[in-house]
């Protein structure tokens, strides 16, 4: 038994996870019920799953779901952030708007979320995020996903030192090519699974159920704090698929 486990004793723990309504999210959402946890799903559009919606670029909105977690259960003992959402523009003809919008999602959103998830979330507790390969590798075309990625990357090292007099450990997980419904209109393209592939060395795309399952890992791991998991079958040691060229050439 961990520390984190001895402190609760028999109580379930609640686990919210922002971005669960499908992809990735969804599948975090049912790793964690199958480890135990109470999970609320929280996402922008919940399709029917009967979780609380949430708009991340919204501080009033993440601030009204976690107090109404705490209401309904009285505790937060897991938080997960996976929402996202990504463009393709060169820098040079990306409209600032839509620079902004990525940014305020995937960026300032995961702040809000630690922010107000930091807030509630109980001593011992553990925040989660959604990072992306392109925290650390570059992708033509891909200039304010890739900003904000890596920003959220450092982002989740400042708050485990600020979180951690609390106990609270707070990491996040960097998943490279996974196949879900968001990725897949992707890989419809010509060339983009196929040199995403060559530059990951295990030689496969990821599924949403081994990310769930490094999120499980983490949620356990009582002395675990400011990592930022590389789970993407070695593909951060090759380079990033060039796949604004690929759009180029699929649609020119």
């Amino acid at each position: 038994m961990d520390q984190q486990s001895d402190q609760r004793g028999d109580q379930q723990r609640i686990a919210v996870v922002v971005g669960g309504a499908s992809g990735i999210g969804a599948a975090v959402a049912t790793a964690l019920e199958h480890d135990g946890c109470r999970v609320v799903v929280a996402d922008l559009a919940t399709d029917g799953a009967g979780g609380p919606a949430v708009d991340v670029t919204d501080e009033a909105s993440v601030e009204a779901l976690f107090a109404g977690v705490l209401a309904e259960h009285g505790r937060v003992d897991v938080v997960v952030n996976s929402a996202g959402v990504s463009t393709l523009g060169l820098l040079t003809e990306l409209d600032a708007a839509e620079f902004r919008r990525v940014v305020d999602v995937n960026l300032t959103g995961a702040f809000l979320v630690l922010k107000h998830g930091g807030r509630a979330v109980a001593d011992g507790g553990v925040l989660i995020s959604l990072t992306s390969l392109n925290a650390r590798q570059p992708g033509t075309g891909m200039g304010a996903y890739c900003a904000a990625k890596a920003g959220l990357a450092m982002l989740t090292e400042v708050a485990a030192l600020e979180l951690a007099p609390r106990r609270v450990r707070v990491n996040a997980i960097s998943p490279g090519l996974v196949l879900t419904p968001l990725t897949a209109p992707a890989m419809d393209i010509a060339g983009i699974e196929d040199d995403y592939l060559a530059n990951t060395p295990l030689g496969r795309a990821g599924l949403p159920e081994e990310v769930a399952a490094a999120a499980v890992y983490i949620a356990g791991a009582a002395w675990l704090t400011g990592e930022v998991l590389d789970l993407n079958g070695g593909a951060h040691l090759a380079r990033y698929p060039d796949i604004h060229g690929h759009v180029m050439r699929a649609f020119a």
